[in-house]
C-alpha cells in the first residue's frame, strides 16, 4: 500500500513532494526515510534525482535502512544506492568493508547486476591509491 504521508512521493513523477522532503529535511523526515529510499530502487526515475543528493546528505541515520537493502536481493536498488557513498563520506566510510568485498569478491548475481564494477569505481574515486595523495 502506497504511503499517505505527505512527504513521501505518491509516484516516480511526484517531484513536487520530493521537493517537500527535501525542502522540510532532516529530522523531519525521520520517520519515512526507508519509504524515501524505495524511490531510489531506480536511479532513472525523476524523484530518484530529486531526493538522491539530500538523501546522502542524512549521512549515518541512514545507515540501517540502506543495511537493509543490502541484506536483500534487489541488487538493482543496491546498484543506486551505491551512488549514495560518492555523496557521504560518513555512508562511504558505514559501509566501507562492504564496498569492498563486493569490488573485489562478489556474489555472481552481484557481478551479472556490475555492483562489481560500480564498487571498484568508487573505491577509484574515493581512496587515493598512493598514501602521498593525501598531502597532495
Amino acid at each position: 500500500m502506497p504511503s499517505t504521508h505527505p512527504l513521501v512521493p505518491k509516484n516516480k513523477s511526484d517531484i513536487s513532494t520530493a521537493r517537500l522532503a527535501v525542502q522540510a529535511g532532516y529530522p523531519a523526515v525521520e520517520p519515512v526515510l526507508y519509504e524515501l529510499l524505495e524511490w531510489l530502487q531506480d536511479c532513472n526515475w525523476p524523484v530518484a534525482r530529486e531526493l538522491d543528493s539530500f538523501l546522502a546528505s542524512i549521512g549515518a541515520p541512514l545507515a540501517p535502512h540502506i543495511r537493509r537493502v543490502f541484506s536483500g536481493d534487489d541488487y538493482i536498488w543496491q546498484y543506486c544506492l551505491i551512488g549514495l557513498f560518492r555523496e557521504s563520506p560518513e555512508l562511504y566510510s558505514i559501509f566501507r568493508s562492504d564496498i569492498h568485498r563486493i569490488a573485489s569478491s562478489p556474489t555472481d548475481a552481484e557481478h551479472r547486476e556490475e555492483l562489481d564494477e560500480r564498487c571498484a569505481d568508487l573505491i577509484a574515486d574515493c581512496e587515493p591509491s598512493n598514501p602521498n595523495d593525501l598531502n597532495a
